[in-house]
């Protein structure tokens, strides 16, 4: 994983292959599939809208229908936590945490 902050949006081939050359000038090749590299990702309506780095200091936002998803992973590395935990507390074997 990369040291940026971000989600990579994974598709379904078939919706690859509907956005054809609209959606090539976004999408990424990587060893998991094609996939768009995104800053923010947002899932809440039945568009999912995502907004992308063109690489030359600009923001692209670009919106497709949530079901052409098939997964998005978190590629951000920051501490290696994961979970709803709170970030730097250990919890020993049999011990309660603290409030």
């Amino acid at each position: 994983m990369s040291d940026s902050t971000g989600y990579d949006v994974y598709l379904f081939p078939n919706a690859i292959e509907a956005l054809g050359d609209a959606g090539k000038p976004y999408l990424k090749e990587g060893q998991a599939g094609t996939h768009f590299s995104c800053k923010d990702v947002d899932t809440s309506g039945i568009l999912t809208e995502m907004t992308l780095d063109t690489g030359d200091g600009k923001e692209v936002e670009v919106m497709i229908p949530t079901n052409m998803v098939r997964m998005i992973v978190s590629n951000s590395n920051v501490d290696g936590a994961f979970g709803f935990g709170r970030r730097g507390a250990t919890i020993e074997p049999g011990m309660a945490p603290k409030d």
